[in-house]
């Protein structure tokens, strides 16, 4: 059965990931491409620091490349709009990184639609820090930012997406954008073990299979990775895009951040909705199914 959702109560949306990062951001973007219920307006491929898997500043175009394998196991490469951000992050508070994914969203952002944007974030901040530093207007639009990212509340503290662009937090989080922030205790509510991977991904054809064979990899490439699961962490900006009570949440003033990403909480911003826990299995269940419902109709 085909479940045919009107256009005007899809949810409007732009994906910017880190994708070869690690491992999870695969589940996530193609989560977001098999739910019917996303206007998705195209992916921006991000940078992940000077962090990349070869030892050279690659990390972009790897995620690049990553976006296009994805898509090209869906057969979606000449359907998805792609567009790659900045290759690093921006220098301090007052100048951006040009990119063609920082323009998409400034176009999206401009765009006269009664939908809010969603802008949702699997890495780092950079493209939307700059999209507001080239169109200082779209602070004024009808965007959410969700964002995978920022250590515990209230301290703060090291957390890998921040530290890849501190700068960028601070102009988003300074801004009046509607920020919805996922922290580093929240996202990692998201294990999955390697028996419920081979049971209810890998069957799902090529796509399923790749899937997990690149967790897998992944866990088994350096020392410390755990041996039997993987947290699913850039998954939950999915699920609350689908449904924003996917967790509890409060409304609470946007922090800053200092050089050690501790929070600074001074009071001067509007609050931000900060979730502290989400519904892991309702994320997971409607990706397994969705995964075996793409198999079943594509073959693929």
């Amino acid at each position: 059965m085909d479940v045919r959702i009107p256009d005007e109560k899809k949810t409007r949306v732009v994906v910017n990931t880190d994708a070869k990062n690690e491992c999870d951001d695969q589940f996530a973007i193609v989560h977001a491409l098999l739910t019917p219920s996303f206007d998705l307006r195209g992916i921006i491929p991000a940078h992940f620091g000077n962090r990349s898997h070869t030892g050279k500043a690659t990390s972009l175009q790897e995620s690049h490349d990553e976006t296009m394998l994805l898509l090209h196991l869906m057969g979606l490469e000449d359907q998805i709009r792609v567009e790659d951000g900045a290759e690093r992050a921006i220098p301090d508070e007052q100048t951006p990184v040009d990119s063609p994914g920082a323009r998409l969203i400034v176009e999206e952002a401009m765009k006269e639609d009664k939908r809010p944007l969603h802008v949702a974030f699997y890495g780092p901040l950079t493209e939307m820090a700059s999209a507001l530093l080239i169109e200082p207007r779209i602070e004024a639009r009808n965007i959410r930012v969700v964002w995978i990212g920022g250590g515990e509340w209230p301290c703060g503290g090291s957390e890998f997406n921040l530290s890849n662009d501190i700068h960028a937090a601070n102009v988003v989080f300074k801004s009046k954008l509607e920020v919805w922030q996922i922290s580093r205790p929240v996202y990692r509510m998201m294990p999955i073990t390697y028996a419920e991977l081979v049971e209810k991904v890998f069957p799902q054809g090529k796509l399923g299979k790749y899937l997990v064979e690149q967790l897998i990899e992944f866990n088994n490439q350096r020392g410390g990775r755990p041996s039997e699961y993987r947290v699913l962490g850039d998954s939950p900006a999915v699920g609350v895009m689908i449904f924003p009570d996917c967790g509890r949440w409060s409304w609470r003033p946007a922090p800053e951040f200092d050089e050690k990403m501790k929070y600074i909480h001074n009071g001067k911003h509007r609050p931000i909705r900060v979730y502290e826990d989400i519904d892991s299995r309702f994320i997971f269940e409607d990706f397994f199914a969705k995964l075996a419902q793409f198999h079943r109709k594509t073959g693929r």
